[in-house]
């Protein structure tokens, strides 16, 4: 049974700044450290469950964070700032399951802590179909796209209910609720890590009836721009339509395409201020 997960890092039980989640930070390798238990903790659980094979998508920041030999279960590691499929890199229908591990809320929720939607400085909010979206929610295009389920979510409460939006049933480790933006309560690390091990063992113990993310087609995929510039950049890419000073959609019957354009509206912005 083979399982990718895609592992972010402001979902993590005690992260609530960027000083701790971004490298060069005071508190970056101490924070590095409490996500590698997290995301070995969701390989555990898998593996009592009979998985037995990974592959870890190191989708944080640079997407460098972690250490290849402390992973759990043998795992792989994809890492490296440039992929073309970003957080989704490395999968493919080979795989059995998904388990997206400390994932946030998305920029449009309601003070989720450390809440952004891929690129903060552009992005305000993003729907699909009218809902709003999150990493996961964006994330489950590609999901959708290669039949492959989304079992486990690991992140605050409102991570968990926008994943849910996408992925009915999913398995969710609640690990922290977040009082704003910038604060959280959390769990101690060591239940943190008990909680997601339980549920990604039952995550894959239920894979069975699992089904893969419920998008309908034709997706509609809208974007709400911080800035005009942002806005008129990704109106220059083909399938990209502009419908106001601060929105754009993303309209078509490919769940993969969708998610590919949208990445590359992520890297256009970003290169408005690299």
């Amino acid at each position: 049974m083979k399982i990718f997960i895609s592992s972010d890092m402001e979902g993590t039980a005690g992260v609530v700044d960027w000083d701790q989640c971004v490298i060069g930070g005071s508190q970056y390798p101490y924070y590095t450290e409490l996500l590698t238990g997290e995301i070995n903790a969701a390989i555990e659980g898998a593996m009592r469950a009979g998985a037995t094979e990974f592959l870890v998508n190191d989708a944080h920041s640079k997407m460098a964070n972690l250490k290849p030999d402390a992973l759990a279960g043998r795992a792989g590691y994809l890492s490296g700032r440039y992929k073309p499929m970003y957080m989704m890199q490395g999968l493919d229908p080979s795989f059995d399951a998904i388990f997206l591990v400390s994932y946030h809320g998305s920029m449009g929720s309601r003070g989720s802590v450390l809440s952004h939607t891929y690129f903060p400085s552009a992005f305000a909010e993003v729907k699909i179909n009218g809902a709003v979206a999150g990493e996961a929610g964006i994330n489950a295009l590609v999901a959708a796209a290669y039949q492959v389920p989304i079992v486990l979510v690991t992140g605050d409460a409102t991570t968990a209910e926008e994943t849910e939006r996408f992925c009915p049933g999913i398995k969710s480790a609640v690990v922290k609720r977040s009082v704003s933006r910038f604060s959280a309560e959390a769990l101690h690390p060591e239940a943190a890590r008990d909680l997601i091990r339980e549920r990604a063992r039952e995550a894959v113990e239920h894979l069975p009836g699992a089904a893969p993310p419920s998008i309908g087609l034709p997706v509609t995929l809208g974007m709400s721009f911080r800035s005009s510039d942002y806005c008129e950049l990704a109106a220059r890419i083909a399938g990209v339509e502009r419908t106001g000073d601060l929105s754009a959609v993303i309209v078509g019957d490919d769940p993969l395409w969708i998610y590919q354009t949208f990445i590359t509206v992520v890297l256009l912005c970003r290169g408005l201020v690299e």
